[in-house]
C-alpha cells in the first residue's frame, strides 16, 4: 500500500531549508512520501543535499519552510524516540569503552536491547573492554551502528554507513540492516555512494538532485517504466511531453537521459535498462538474507546462520522459521 493514506515513515511537504537567511537554499520545494517498512537508497551527488534531508528528519535541523513528518508526527519527541540516526562524523566518547558505550545507550532510551547491540559489536570481533579511541575507522562505525540498532527504532536513518567498511563487513552490515528489517519491520533510510550494495538491498529510491527531489519510486516499478536513452542532441524534442524526462547529460552531439516512458519511443535511440535494473529485485526472506537470481551467486549470507555460498561459516544455528536461504544451502553445508 503506496497511497497518500498509507502508513509513512518520511512525507515531506513544500520542504525548504538553507543554512543562511541570505544563502541559497540547499533545499527547496521537495515533495516525497517514503512508505513504512522500506529499505530506502538516498542516492545523489556530493552538496545534492542527503545529509541534510537525514538531518532534517533525524530533528538536528528545522524547516525553513514546508514540512517533513517523521512516522505520520511533526516533529515531536514522541516521534523522535522512535526514530535512530547515524550521522558521517559519527560522534562517540574515545575515553569510553565500547562496555561503557552500550552502557550509555541504556541509560539514554527507554527502550533498549543489550543483547542485539552486543551482537553488532561481537560480529565485529570488537572486544567490549576496548576503548573506542583505540578502534579503526570501520570498528567504531559498528559501534555506533550498535547504539542505533540497540534503540529497537522503528526509523532507522544512515548517513553514509559503509564509507569506512572493508568489502567483507559491508556485507555483513547489509545482511544485519535486512534482517532488522524483514524480522522487526523497521523502516531505514540509507546514503550511500557504494552503489552495489544498495542495489541489491533497497526497494525503493529517493534521487536528490540539487537540492529538489527527482525521484522517489518502487525499485520494481523503476525497473520496469524507466530506461536510459542515448541518442543525438537533435532529438531531444522527440521526448518532450510525452514522456518524462528525469534526468539529461549531454556530451557533445550525445545526450544520455534517465526517462520515464509513456508509450512506444519515436526517434533513433539506443535504450538500456535503468541504472537499478541489474541483478534484479532484492528479494527478502523471513531471516533478512538476500536470495540471487538463477545463475547468480549471493550476495549475503543468512545473518544467523552464517551460510554463505553453501558454505557454513558460523556455528549459530538460524532460529527463523521458514528461512528460505538456509534452507536452501543446508543441503550443500559443510
Amino acid at each position: 500500500m503506496t497511497g497518500p493514506d498509507a502508513p509513512a515513515a518520511l512525507r515531506a511537504t513544500g520542504l525548504g531549508f538553507r543554512y543562511r537567511a541570505r544563502g541559497g537554499w540547499t533545499l527547496r520545494d521537495c515533495e516525497f512520501t517514503v512508505p513504512s517498512g522500506r529499505i530506502t537508497a538516498l542516492a545523489g551527488r556530493n552538496g545534492a543535499g542527503k545529509s541534510t534531508l537525514l538531518h532534517l528528519a533525524g530533528g538536528l535541523l528545522r524547516a525553513d519552510s514546508g514540512e517533513i513528518r517523521v512516522l505520520d508526527a511533526a516533529g515531536t519527541p514522541q516521534a523522535r524516540a522512535r526514530v535512530a540516526l547515524l550521522t558521517q562524523d559519527k560522534p562517540l566518547y574515545l575515553r569510553f569503552t565500547v562496555a561503557d558505550t552500550l552502557r550509555m545507550g541504556e541509560k539514554l532510551n527507554s527502550s533498549w536491547d543489550q543483547a542485539a547491540a552486543e551482537r553488532t559489536v561481537r560480529e565485529g570481533g570488537i572486544p567490549l573492554t576496548a576503548r573506542v579511541g583505540e578502534l579503526s575507522p570501520g570498528q567504531r562505525t559498528r559501534v555506533a551502528l550498535a547504539l542505533a540498532l540497540g534503540k529497537r527504532p522503528e526509523l532507522l536513518l544512515l548517513d553514509e554507513p559503509l564509507a569506512d567498511l572493508d568489502p567483507v563487513a559491508r556485507g555483513e552490515i547489509m545482511a544485519a540492516l535486512m534482517a532488522e528489517s524483514a524480522e522487526r519491520g523497521t523502516s531505514i533510510v540509507l546514503s550511500s555512494h557504494v552503489l552495489p550494495e544498495l542495489e541489491q538491498t533497497c526497494d525503493w529510491v529517493l534521487l536528490l538532485r540539487d537540492g529538489r527531489i527527482e525521484l522517489s519510486e518502487d525499485t520494481e516499478v523503476l525497473r520496469e517504466s524507466h530506461a536510459v536513452l542515448t541518442g543525438h542532441t537533435d532529438q531531444a524534442d522527440t521526448l518532450a511531453g510525452r514522456h518524462a524526462v528525469v534526468h539529461r547529460r549531454t556530451s557533445g552531439r550525445q545526450m544520455t537521459a534517465l526517462v520515464r516512458q509513456h508509450g512506444p519511443l519515436r526517434g533513433d535511440w539506443r535504450a538500456s535498462s535503468s541504472p537499478w535494473a541489474s541483478g534484479g529485485s532484492p528479494a527478502r526472506t523471513v531471516c533478512g538474507a538476500t536470495r540471487p537470481p538463477p545463475g547468480r551467486s549471493p550476495t549475503a549470507a543468512c545473518p544467523r546462520s552464517g551460510i554463505y555460498s553453501g558454505t557454513r561459516t558460523s556455528s549459530t544455528a538460524c532460529t527463523t522459521p521458514s528461512c528460505t536461504w538456509c534452507s536452501r544451502s543446508s543441503a550443500t553445508a559443510s
